[in-house]
């Protein structure tokens, strides 16, 4: 997936004007948004289990290469085989090397953001593999030819609606729009796909290092036979999801489905432990686990080393006014919201991507809800810092920052500037109280009106109030 963050803002303005999607992310407020809260609110330990949370994921990456080469020899003990790749390309070969191992002609998925990082599905194709998504959201933007819009609901960009169109032109049955039905019909073409399978491939949530285990985690029970019915079976992960133990797992566990849908745990976590072995009566023969590193390990000791603590949860973009407004799409690349703000510019280049930084309220509410308490705004603003310094923002925002920056070191000149600013605008908004239109604030009033100051500044009306106290 090549990346187009560039437009991030004519992205967005397509996507403000489009009815189906305002309405698509509408949904998400009224049920994963609420349904974090209601859960946090269930939990009386919730705030502790983030900070062991966070403890967790710091303590592993700290011993990073401690405890994926304590993964390796786990998963080598249960008779898998480890595969390291230094970036996509590499992890593209080597997926297509296990494929056509097994002379496999059609590939089922689970759900995977690495997939979606790596390009998998479009170089399966070219070699000749028929890839097939089994998440339903991944399966409808399958058909829609689309990337994800959403790490969690890959398809929260569309109507019930536009999904009923779509399963009648595809499925060449009757429409129908009652959801139970749109789900069986998906579930009748895949239950074939599944059969028909070579190779199973699976993202995980969590890589185990004390037992070399894979854990995933669905509401549909896709990975399962994704996993358990080909012969074959593919587990793609970066380097960062490798955690100290089970105890570890569960207690990660317990904020990533409160944190992403508001579950107290999600329908389906599976944890897959090497091959078959003589008695079991199902499961892969092969078992094969394809490390991807792709930037991270230039992430360790960075600025930027808290972002690797990220599990995948979307609560960020749940919470986030810029994404409900805009949706996934118009981040232009993989990963989107507040985590792809920070995460893009790493992989693609802050060259191709210096608009996602920028496209944030810096309200707060990502780091808020954040289950590993990711400090994104604060990576966000180094972001903002390296553009800066290479130039990349137009010369006239970088002109406005300088001058603010010179008003900002000097206190009584700043203080003067701002006394002047309000009390003009005091005097030209006195009559309507607002400003339908304002120069150097567009990107206000394009959709609402700003309120006119009363005449006086902040520290004006605060000293005021402190000294009319009794």
């Amino acid at each position: 997936m090549q990346p187009t963050s560039l437009a991030f803002q004519s992205k967005a303005a397509a996507a403000l004007a489009d009815p189906n999607l305002q309405t698509a992310l509408g949904g998400i407020k009224t049920g994963w948004q609420r349904g974090r809260i209601l859960a946090a609110e269930r939990l009386p330990e919730f705030e502790q289990l983030r900070d062991q949370a966070r403890d967790i994921k710091n303590h592993a990456l700290a011993n990073l290469d401690f405890y994926l080469e304590a993964f390796e020899a786990r998963v080598l003990d249960a008779g898998g085989q480890v595969h390291w790749a230094r970036d996509a390309a590499e992890a593209r070969r080597i997926v297509q090397e296990i494929c056509e191992s097994a002379d496999a002609k059609t590939v089922t998925k689970s759900k995977s953001m690495i997939a979606e990082e790596i390009g998998l599905n479009d170089h399966l194709e070219a070699a000749g593999i028929t890839p097939v998504e089994t998440d339903l959201g991944e399966y409808i933007i399958q058909l829609r030819k689309e990337p994800p819009s959403h790490l969690v609901g890959p398809a929260v960009h569309l109507t019930k609606d536009q999904v009923a169109d779509l399963f009648e032109q595809t499925h060449g049955l009757p429409r129908t729009d009652d959801p139970t039905e749109l789900v069986g019909q998906a579930r009748t073409v895949l239950r074939q796909k599944y059969l028909q399978a070579d190779v199973g491939i699976t993202g995980a949530n969590f890589l185990i290092a004390e037992t070399g285990s894979a854990i995933t985690v669905t509401n549909e029970g896709n990975a399962e036979l994704t996993q358990g019915l080909p012969k074959v079976h593919v587990v793609i992960a970066s380097l960062e999801k490798v955690i100290p133990s089970m105890e570890d797992a569960f207690t990660l566990l317990r904020v990533l489905a409160r944190s992403a849908t508001g579950q107290e745990f999600s329908a389906y976590t599976t944890v897959m432990t090497g091959p078959k072995r003589p008695g079991d009566l199902d499961g892969p023969e092969q078992f094969h686990v394809v490390l991807l590193d792709n930037g991270r390990t230039g992430m360790i000791g960075s600025k930027f080393q808290d972002m690797l603590r990220c599990i995948r949860c979307g609560a960020c973009m749940n919470n986030c006014p810029v994404y409900l407004a805009a949706g996934g799409h118009a981040y232009g690349w993989v990963y989107v919201g507040p985590m792809g703000s920070v995460l893009t510019p790493q992989f693609v280049g802050i060259e191709s991507a210096h608009t996602l930084p920028n496209a944030s309220t810096f309200c707060g509410r990502c780091e808020e809800v954040c289950p590993v308490r990711i400090p994104l705004p604060n990576l966000m603003r180094h972001w903002r810092e390296e553009q800066f310094k290479r130039q990349l923002m137009p010369s006239t925002v970088r002109q406005g920052l300088g001058a603010w920056g010179y008003l900002a070191r000097r206190p009584a000149l700043y203080r003067l500037a701002t006394r002047l600013a309000m009390g003009v605008l005091g005097r030209l908004g006195k009559k309507r109280g607002r400003f339908a239109r304002l120069p150097l604030a567009e990107g206000w009033t394009v959709s609402r009106d700003l309120p006119a100051p009363e005449g006086r500044t902040f520290m004006q009306q605060w000293r005021q109030r402190q000294r009319s106290r009794p």
